[in-house]
């Protein structure tokens, strides 16, 4: 099976953001860089679509409210507010937000050993933080010094953002709340659906993954998230073809194979109950957008 387009920060820059962006960011921007939301809003030629990327990003706000769909689930954050996106997640926008604040954009490498001391890094994991004024003052002055040096300097002193970065993770690791569905098998259910969406359909295969009973899945799961793990798996496929109509020419009938189904007229209604349009005139919206 093919995989989904992952965009690198070249290839999403290029794309989505306008030329002017290149003063901005430095020439290794696929391992770090960090802006102000206001210089980089302006520069979206308009709505993100259903996407991926190679690095995580984070984004804090000083004022206004930013949306973004970050897995399948819609965030708005305000003021002394983070909010997180994991590498490999699917994410996206709409134009038309007003704010400030900073965005920043990481390679894990950048953060070496440290990587698995944030859960909010996790697709699994609660993306949006809100941090209390005394952490957001800390937040914003680590934003400032990241700023101040890449702008100066770009990647040259390497240590020095490291430093930053995890010192300002850290912060937000320290006001971090889990999901409320947060539990070691919700966990590693929402990771497996994550990484076997193409190919495994049925709680079934999923439960035997786990080393549990179908039963008890559907009941962990509807009772941490009050969703059954069949609407789970379902919001997910559809979730991948989402990606898959919006950063491939594929037929409708070869995305519906590569999420896993050989009958594309049972894949169209599966995507119509969800997300009230078939496949196909979700690609046309998105052209004219």
């Amino acid at each position: 099976m093919k995989e989904i387009k992952v965009y690198n920060p070249a290839t999403f820059t290029t794309r989505f953001m306008k030329p002017e962006l290149k003063s901005i960011l430095k020439p290794e921007k696929g391992k770090f860089f960090v802006v102000r939301v206001e210089d980089i809003y302006q520069l979206i030629t308009g709505s993100i679509p259903a996407s991926r990327s190679t690095t995580h990003s984070c984004l804090f706000l000083t004022e206004g409210e930013a949306r973004m769909k970050v897995g399948g689930q819609s965030y708005t954050i305000h003021k002394g507010e983070m909010l997180f996106v994991p590498a490999g997640q699917v994410f996206s926008f709409e134009e038309g937000d007003v704010n400030k604040g900073f965005f920043c954009n990481f390679h894990s490498d950048t953060l070496a050993g440290w990587f698995n001391k944030f859960e909010f890094l996790k697709v699994w994991g609660n993306p949006m933080i809100r941090l209390n004024e005394q952490t957001a003052q800390f937040v914003l002055h680590l934003f400032q010094r990241l700023l101040f040096d890449y702008t100066l300097h770009g990647l040259k002193n390497p240590d020095i953002i490291q430093l930053y970065l995890v010192t300002l993770l850290s912060e937000a690791k320290q006001a971090y709340q889990p999901l409320s569905d947060h539990n070691n098998l919700m966990s590693r259910f929402k990771e497996l659906i994550f990484s076997k969406i193409k190919s495994v359909h049925q709680v079934s295969d999923y439960a035997s993954l786990l080393n549990i009973t179908p039963n008890h899945l559907n009941k962990t799961v509807k009772t941490l998230t009050g969703k059954s793990p069949t609407k789970w798996i379902d919001e997910a496929i559809v979730l991948e073809a989402k990606v898959l109509l919006v950063q491939s020419e594929l037929t409708i009938s070869e995305v519906a194979n590569e999420v896993g189904f050989e009958d594309p007229s049972y894949f169209s209604r599966l995507f119509k109950k969800y997300e009230g349009v078939t496949p196909s005139d979700f690609r046309k919206m998105i052209e004219k957008s």
